[in-house]
């Protein structure tokens, strides 16, 4: 296989938003995120950490960064997948995240894998 291939993680998200644990008067939006992390390569790889960028729609922006996602640090053997499910609040009723999580593949090679940006909407919101 070639050696672009060793290194292959695949990130999808759903998003739901959470209106009984959201406010629009107080200017509070719920969602919670589900994410599913693939091992495509051929090499185990864990997951050590992530860095949020979540962007309100007035511009204003937050940064995430911590160990691992929930509580854990997976170790993705090739073939495997991890699923968690998350959540965060903006005070606008569009805004958008985007990030990375910083991986350790078991051969010693250390990389970042993308979370491509994916808009938080409140329904009925964007047409």
């Amino acid at each position: 296989m070639a050696e672009e291939n060793k290194y292959e993680i695949e990130v999808s998200v759903r998003i739901v938003y959470l209106p009984d644990q959201s406010d629009e008067e107080s200017e509070r939006h719920v969602f919670a995120y589900t994410i599913t992390i693939a091992n495509n390569g051929t090499v185990a790889t864990q997951l050590i950490s992530r860095h949020w960028i979540i962007n309100n729609g007035d511009g204003t922006i937050q940064e995430v960064r911590g160990l691992g996602v929930v509580g854990e640090q997976p170790l993705l053997k090739p073939g495997d997948s991890f699923e968690y499910t998350s959540g965060t609040v903006i005070s606008t009723s569009v805004g958008s995240m985007k990030g990375s999580y910083q991986m350790a593949a078991e051969d010693g090679f250390h990389f970042d894998v993308a979370i491509p940006e994916f808009i938080l909407s409140v329904p009925r919101t964007l047409h």
